[in-house]
């Protein structure tokens, strides 16, 4: 019996044009044989629209957008048990999804937004429940329990907006440099800049500020960059590590997912088989810390006397044709298809076990 999964796209967070090709892949992956979808594409605004995977995957860029925000308007009405989807225009009810699967990169979709929709409206949603999404957005609190677990970050600093103005001396003194400013609470590395003296500490500052009322000011980690695609429930496994050398000196928001030419991909990375195994260790203990499920992607450095050092964790990755988390998992052996249709049954599993707890007195 075929499956309703409606495939979330789009969304309110400044990778909303990620996330549409992310989307895209998907959907041409799904197994035509388990699988009926649902595609709902979010607006910049937060409407949902209800699309045909022709709109989806027969138009590029700003035409696509234009189109998919033509569609008609949609609403999941949350009522445990009796959740509906609705037309809104006509107060139609269509089809109940038996499954979420959001591929919301950012806020509003990858912090726990979605996931809380999920839940109230007693729905398998794939990925990291609500703590596990949030956690893993925000880098302060990741960094934070990450310390705690015993498992290595770079040191750093965290700063909420009614703490300006900052002091670069100080946070030189403290951190060296260079520094890398980032907002908590945003991923793809969108607004985050290299801070090489004092003069271009104030100016990060300001665009990291843009994204989000907490920041974070990180001292310099000497290493290679390495990154490792997770999935599971209770039992998660690790795919082989890759490396990123990116081209302009840090892996940019472009160089992850649309400069095809951004950054050089070592899929393996050329590691030994004893580092091979502490970065894959690394990669799972944190996916575990950080109360994860379902897939993330674990990014470390691996510094010149083999020391790993977790960098971010990204619990919705990017499904685009450069993206990282399906192309370690093909070098691994399995193909994009495959992956999705796991993805999935994970969802349900822990939806089902979920479903077991008695949360009443």
């Amino acid at each position: 019996m075929k499956l309703t999964l409606a495939l979330i796209f789009g969304g309110r967070s400044a990778e909303h044009e990620v996330s549409i090709k992310s989307a895209a892949n998907i959907a041409k992956a799904l197994d035509p044989d388990r699988f009926d979808p649902q595609l709902i594409f979010i607006t910049r605004a937060g409407q949902w629209h209800l699309c045909e995977l022709e709109h989806l995957t027969e138009y590029q860029d700003q035409e696509r957008i234009s189109i998919l925000e033509q569609q008609p308007k949609v609403a999941l009405l949350a009522n445990g048990s009796d959740s509906q989807l609705i037309e809104l225009t006509t107060r139609e009810s269509l089809p109940k999804p038996d499954v979420l699967f959001p591929i919301l990169h950012g806020p509003y979709g990858e912090d726990g937004a979605i996931q809380g929709l999920a839940k109230l409206a007693d729905l398998p949603c794939v990925g990291a429940d609500v703590l596990g999404s949030a956690v893993g957005m925000d880098k302060g609190v990741t960094k934070s329990l990450l310390r705690d677990a015993g498992i290595k970050t770079a040191p750093v600093l965290v700063f909420n907006r009614w703490q300006q103005p900052i002091d670069a001396q100080d946070l030189a003194s403290q951190l060296g440099l260079p520094v890398f400013i980032k907002p908590s609470n945003m991923g793809s590395s969108v607004g985050v800049s290299k801070a090489d003296t004092l003069d271009e500490i104030s100016s990060a500052v300001d665009i990291a500020f843009q994204y989000d009322h907490k920041i974070l000011v990180e001292g310099m980690i000497t290493g290679r960059e390495i990154e490792v695609s997770v999935i599971g429930n209770e039992e998660p496994k690790a795919s082989m590590p890759g490396e990123i050398k990116p081209s302009e000196g840090i892996y940019s928001y472009d160089s992850k997912y649309l400069d095809e030419d951004g950054a050089e991909l070592l899929i393996p990375a050329p590691l030994s088989e004893e580092i091979n195994n502490k970065i894959r260790e690394t990669a799972i203990k944190t996916y575990q810390t950080l109360q994860c499920s379902g897939l993330a992607r674990v990014d470390v450095f691996l510094t010149p006397d083999d020391e790993v050092y977790v960098n971010e964790i990204n619990t919705l990755p990017g499904f685009t044709d450069i993206s990282m988390y399906p192309k370690l998992w093909q070098a691994s052996g399995f193909e994009q298809e495959n992956i999705i249709s796991l993805l999935i049954e994970l969802a349900l599993e822990k939806h089902h076990s979920n479903q077991t707890i008695n949360t009443f007195r």
